[in-house]
């Protein structure tokens, strides 16, 4: 399991530079599977809605201009990177560990999580923190890396490993932290596997949507 201190040093060093990064690493591919998120989303009508593990706000940002009547709250414990979130204009931010969040119970009609969940030190007790702060019958989405199969599972483990590290390290000035990304995509459960950890946190009606060959997955789930 990822390392809080490391995650956090990590992605304090790089916020700055971080939504740059993202978008030409991905090849804009990142604004693609958002916009999907938002799609699913909406069919949920959210009136409150907490985007844990934020960071620079990608994607609670992105629902605050889809849904201006929905109450959007970015969470991250990485100050850094909320303040660029802020810049941006994400509206409401709140300075915390997504494990463990200051918030009541049943707060929340959707909770999102996008790339977020993969750097949590435990992921279960991260989603039953997320079930907790659902309302019963609330929606969870998670958007995040996979792994894709058949013939693109060499290619694709080349380019995580050997040549997005030096691409992001010229960027952000932080090689090392791209070298963790490709671990942790690699550690990462997915498909049935996380499907069968949703269950396990206590959600119900899993859904798993592949998304470029399986590079990454919107997963959804019911509270």
């Amino acid at each position: 399991m990822p390392d809080p201190a490391y995650v956090h040093a990590a992605f304090s060093s790089i916020a700055a530079r971080y939504v740059t990064a993202n978008h030409l690493l991905s090849m804009g591919a990142d604004i693609l599977w958002r916009a999907r998120a938002i799609e699913k989303i909406a069919e949920w009508q959210p009136q409150r809605l907490l985007d844990a593990a934020t960071g620079t706000g990608d994607l609670a940002l992105a629902v605050q201009r889809a849904f201006p009547e929905t109450d959007v709250v970015g969470t991250d414990f990485c100050r850094p990177m909320l303040d660029v979130a802020v810049q941006r204009g994400l509206e409401q931010v709140l300075e915390a560990d997504a494990m463990h969040l200051p918030l009541p119970e049943a707060s929340f009609d959707v909770l999102t999580v996008a790339f977020g969940l993969r750097n949590m030190a435990d992921y279960e007790a991260a989603l039953r923190e997320f079930h907790r702060v659902l309302t019963p019958g609330g929606h969870l989405l998670v958007l995040d890396f996979s792994m894709p199969s058949g013939l693109m599972t060499m290619p694709y483990r080349m380019y995580l490993h050997h040549i997005l590290p030096k691409i992001a390290g010229f960027i952000t000035g932080n090689s090392s932290a791209y070298d963790y990304l490709g671990e942790s995509i690699e550690a990462f459960p997915r498909d049935e596997a996380f499907l069968d950890l949703l269950v396990r946190a206590g959600f119900t009606m899993p859904t798993q949507l592949p998304l470029l060959s399986g590079i990454a997955s919107i997963y959804t789930a019911q509270a």
